[in-house]
């Protein structure tokens, strides 16, 4: 069989990209591995740059992941797809795995299947079902991956977040005084999670694995650690009670008539969010760093694009 790898997800700047880097590093063994070569499916407003950079001969696919015809275009002939474009298409690439007779399915997605929270951990629970159910009816080799918060560029939404407010206000905002445990993943511990879980497929065929960062930490003191790299003496909060951040959540949605609802947010913002990673470790030596570390160099980004605005403004 003429075996070829079908990858999503790859086309921006967290893990996708650095599974990008371990496809590169790794070229003489994928190519090895899968001689029918790598296509990539992309959506329109992808940038394909470095991708093509990195991985010359991928074949690309340009189109909208619920699109059955261009899935199954996509997927004609591939033995194994790796998803990591985000659980909300899982359903619809699983499903075209399944009509193009794909032996074998990563899936990146995500521990908010474990939130106590409806809307956050109903939806996730429901798609790991059906795609569960379905590669068990077409004998497909399934594999999930769970990865935590992501942070590591300035893109990542979370902690990039993090940062600009710890640098630009003089009290950083916390609710229940930021005392409870998370586990963020710096971006490329994924994609080097990514790749070993493609390359040991006996360790990993039919398993699910929780992808956190090296240790648990206190959001207070993801905070305070932030601080210290960004050079402050000390970051200094206010807090603020669950009860009084829940009601203004609840007024604004009011408000709003529906249409702003925080609530739920607010409620995940106080929910403990640190999970062990021990299973992967042992299947396939995943080793991830600490935050101290994996931060580093997203601070050291923020700092340059802080001072090239500056002088920008100058």
């Amino acid at each position: 069989m003429n075996r070829r790898l079908v990858i999503t997800g790859v086309t921006g700047e967290k893990s996708g990209a650095a599974f990008v880097r371990q496809l590169h590093a790794h070229r003489t063994d994928i190519r090895a591995a899968f001689p029918g070569g790598i296509r990539a499916l992309v959506r329109p407003s992808s940038c394909t740059d470095y991708l093509k950079q990195m991985l010359p001969d991928v074949e690309i696919f340009v189109g909208e992941f619920v699109r059955s015809e261009l899935l199954n275009q996509a997927l004609a002939g591939a033995d194994t797809v790796v998803h990591i474009a985000g659980i909300q298409t899982s359903l619809p690439i699983v499903e075209a795995a399944a009509r193009c007779h794909v032996r074998r399915a990563i899936l990146v997605h995500t521990t908010g299947i474990y939130s106590k929270y409806k809307q956050a951990g109903e939806g996730y629970r429901e798609i790991d079902a059906d795609v569960a159910r379905i590669c068990r009816d077409h004998n497909i080799s399934l594999t999930i991956l769970r990865p935590t918060m992501i942070y590591g560029t300035l893109s990542d939404r979370n902690v990039s977040q993090f940062i600009r407010m710890v640098d630009r206000l003089p009290l950083m905002p916390v609710i229940r005084g930021a005392r409870y445990w998370l586990q963020p993943v710096w971006f490329e511990d994924l994609g080097r999670a990514y790749y070993l879980a493609l390359t040991r497929e006996s360790a990993t065929a039919g398993k699910n694995y929780d992808l956190s960062g090296g240790a648990p930490i206190l959001l207070r003191d993801m905070l305070s650690e932030i601080g210290t790299q960004l050079g402050k003496k000390r970051v200094c909060f206010i807090n603020c009670p669950f009860a009084l951040a829940y009601t203004g959540a609840f007024l604004l949605r009011a408000l709003s008539l529906g249409r702003i609802d925080l609530r739920e947010k607010v409620q995940r913002l106080c929910e403990d969010r640190a999970y062990p990673h021990e299973a992967a470790s042992a299947d396939f030596g995943y080793d991830p760093v600490s935050f101290q570390e994996g931060v580093r160099g997203e601070i050291h980004a923020y700092l340059q694009s802080r001072r090239k605005k500056n002088g920008t403004q100058i």
